[in-house]
């Protein structure tokens, strides 16, 4: 299997962006196949509880993870620049120093999430018929997280140079072993919560392994040499300064998501599984997202390296509006057939109704979210992450917590809750508009 570069700096944008994006469009379907598995699998074959715990840990794993996933958006916008220049010397430095930078992180991260996962879901007030389920799967899952980190860190440099491809046969192999797995362990072994988390981390092994065999055998310019992994310190720093604001917007965004998973918990286990349970099936509509703000990232990092400014400006407006549009189509389909979906994780009415509910008022808001991410991207990609650090900052953690914290302070109504992210990714998106068009964005920095 060999790496399928590709170079942005001529030729149809759109058939850039859309062969690009579409790779990571169904990557990010397994993606959301695989996380969902867990949940279904645990929901119809072990308890409330566990689907309770196994649908309320994502925002915990994030608030860990984030941070450092966002130093290696910041590693892809150093190569994709390289690249784009022509200036490979640079492009295997950076590869380099991101992966001694995986290797780093993952031991951190090994070490951070097992030691203080009792405590955080304590913070989070987890329910005690849950507690025992959620830290069992959440420290299964930091002893493997390196699994995870490494196959970030490979499929980051990967998309890079404009392979999206080769990572999504990586999900391929992945997700299917992981579903395999989960039956095999939670049916046939009986290994309940445990037997979703082994399989989880066995699958991103396979997954990571697959994905280093091929960087370490190419011949590109991306080739790994194990005698090379080092920090190189120009590039280290560079990486650090674009990539530290997105691992911080990571990080802010997701512990207000801790914290709305804290005042969701206040309602109890129903409440706990439609949430977590509704997010896995909205997961499905944040797919087309991701996949164009990945793709903005790297085409504007390739292209304004190259010094290609108006290939930026149109694949902007074709980027955003073709994201805001599929988006918006699947948040009108699940306000349709939420009701029907949510049947495949229970059959508990109340955690059906309160899923319903949250999809009838997150559903209208789904353009919002794309814009925000897509422009997000754009922003990455020139170098400009201060900025949505910020906005995120601002108005994702700050003005969404006080949302929380005073709306049920007045009125202790689960829906306040559910208002709280179609709200903030509005308000976002405001501004980020008003920042694409008042200010010189396009200008080369490294902030």
């Amino acid at each position: 299997m060999a790496t399928q570069t590709r170079l942005m700096t001529a030729g149809s944008i759109r058939k850039h962006l859309i062969f690009f994006a579409f790779p990571i469009f169904l990557g990010g379907l397994l993606q959301q196949l695989y996380h969902t598995t867990d949940a279904v699998v645990v929901g119809n074959f072990v308890s409330t509880q566990a689907l309770a715990a196994v649908s309320s840990v994502g925002s915990l794993t994030m608030l860990i993870v984030g941070l450092f996933q966002g130093v290696f958006v910041g590693s892809g916008v150093v190569i994709s620049s390289a690249f784009g220049q022509g200036d490979y010397d640079s492009v295997t430095k950076a590869v380099h120093t991101t992966v001694a930078l995986g290797i780093i992180s993952s031991v951190l991260l090994t070490i951070i999430g097992y030691t203080f996962t009792p405590a955080i879901l304590l913070w989070m007030k987890t329910p005690p018929e849950v507690f025992t389920d959620a830290q069992t799967y959440i420290q299964i899952f930091f002893l493997g997280v390196s699994s995870l980190v490494l196959y970030n860190t490979a499929s980051g440099i990967l998309q890079a140079v404009g392979d999206s491809k080769n990572p999504l046969y990586f999900l391929i192999i992945s997700t299917i072993l992981n579903i395999v797995l989960d039956l095999v362990f939670v049916i046939f072994f009986g290994m309940g919560i445990e037997g979703t988390a082994y399989a989880t981390i066995i699958a991103q092994s396979v997954s990571a392994i697959l994905a280093f065999r091929l960087l370490i055998r190419t011949k590109e310019v991306i080739q790994v040499r194990i005698k090379e992994i080092r920090i190189y310190r120009g590039y280290l720093g560079k990486t650090l300064r674009l990539g530290v604001p997105s691992g911080i917007q990571n990080s802010v965004t997701s512990f207000a998501n801790v914290i709305v998973q804290s005042s969701i918990n206040l309602f109890g286990p129903a409440a706990m599984a439609a949430h977590g349970s509704y997010n896995r099936i909205q997961g499905f509509a944040f797919i087309p997202i991701t996949a164009f703000a990945l793709a903005l990232t790297t085409f504007t990092g390739q292209n304004l390296g190259a010094g290609k400014q108006d290939r930026v400006r149109k694949a902007a407006r074709f980027g955003i509006f073709f994201a805001m549009a599929l988006a918006q189509l699947v948040g009108f389909a699940l306000m349709i057939i939420g009701g029907q979906v949510m049947t495949i994780f229970t059959r508990d009415s109340e955690i059906i109704r309160l899923g319903v509910q949250k999809g009838l008022i997150a559903g209208w808001f789904f353009w919002a979210l794309a814009l925000s991410h897509t422009m997000t991207g754009i922003f990455r990609g020139a170098g400009k992450s201060i900025v949505p650090m910020t906005v995120m900052l601002s108005i994702w953690c700050v003005l969404r917590i006080m949302f929380i914290k005073v709306g049920l302070a007045l009125f202790f109504d689960i829906r306040i809750v559910f208002w709280a992210h179609p709200l903030t990714w509005t308000i976002s998106s405001i501004i980020f508009i008003i920042y694409y068009f008042t200010a010189d964005w396009m200008k080369r920095s490294d902030d």
